[in-house]
Parts: structure tokens; sequence; C-alpha cells
């Protein structure tokens, strides 16, 4: 497997792993009553904020779906929804952190709103996650020659050194989600 899509791959399974926490998050408190920590929860969509809308989305764009668009028209349809779906990504983040500020002034009152926010942005990201490595991911594969996979892994390597800085801040963060996260999410204080 190309390294490209093989690093994507390992970036959807980090975005899925946060997305994860969310909904657990979620759950707690519809369960167990655990109050869903603010702090914990920004910092989840800030990762997701700078993460994936800042790195990952520009990548895919640039490097594997512009490629597909000048090898075929085949999966043009769900190409310009993905498409669609990065450039309305940061308004989507920024409606959950709205909801979530509602919630974190409002109390018990705005939790079923934010909670039906939060879980409408989780199933609409697994489901672009799911959209990519069923529809696209596949077609590349089936349509790229060597060279244009040799093109590919040539502009991905010559990113390679500021995107390996960059997402050792990610990890940094990632691993700043795993301290706040209360068990079994992460590794913070019990929820109350």
């Amino acid at each position: 497997m190309a390294r490209l899509l093989q690093s994507l791959y390992d970036e959807h399974r980090a975005i899925a792993a946060v997305l994860a926490a969310m909904e657990s998050l979620i759950r707690d408190h519809r369960q167990r009553g655990a109050k869903v920590d603010p702090k914990v929860f920004q910092a989840m969509l800030y990762y997701l904020d700078v993460f994936p809308e800042r790195l990952h989305h520009p990548k895919e764009e640039s490097l594997l779906f512009a490629r597909l668009r000048s090898r075929t028209s085949e999966g043009a349809e769900v190409l310009d929804e993905l498409a669609r779906e990065h450039a309305t990504g940061e308004a989507s983040i920024r409606a959950l952190e709205q909801a979530l500020v509602r919630y974190e002034a409002g109390g018990e009152a705005e939790f079923a709103p934010f909670a039906e926010a939060a879980e409408r942005f989780i199933a609409g990201y697994r489901d672009h996650i799911r959209r990519e490595e069923h529809d696209v991911m596949p077609l590349a594969e089936r349509v790229f020659t060597r060279e244009d996979w040799a093109e590919i892994e040539a502009a991905f390597a010559a990113n390679e050194n500021p995107l390996a800085g960059a997402e050792h801040d990610y990890d940094q963060l990632f691993q700043r989600i795993v301290m706040l996260a209360p068990a079994p999410i992460g590794l913070g204080p019990a929820a109350g």
C-alpha cells in the first residue's frame, strides 16, 4: 500500500478515536449522570480543528483527490461531496463549540441540544471517513498508474519533514486529551 494511503488510514484511526471519546462522554452523562467536562470536550474539538482541518484534509485534497480527478470522472460525485464537507468542516466545529458553550453556561437544560449536535457531528464525520475509505481510496488503488503513485509519493515525501514536525505537535495534543479525559476514555480524573 502506498505510504500516502497508509498515512491517511492511520490519521483516520486517530480521528475516530477522538470521535469515540466524544461519544463516550455523551453516553456516560446519559447513563451515569457524569458531567461532560467542557475542558476535555474543547480539547477534542481543538484537535479536530487543527489536525484534520489544517493538515489531513488539505493532504487529501492536494495529493489524492486532485490526482483522481485528473485520471477519471468515476467518483466525481463523492469527491465533490467530500470536498464540500472539507470546506464546511470548520463551520461544523464552530457550531458544535457553540452548543458546548451553551451547555457549559446553561447547565443541564442545555445538555440535550448539545448532545444532539455532538451526535450529528460524530455521525457525519464517521460517514465522511467511511466514504473516503470505501469509495475514494479503493478507486485510487484501482486507477492510479505506477507513475501516479511515484509522483504522489514524491510529493508526499517532499512534505514529510514539515508534516513530521507538525505531527509531533498533534501527538502532544492527542496525549493532552488522553491525560484530561476520564477513565476509561483516558487517564484523567473520574467524571463526577
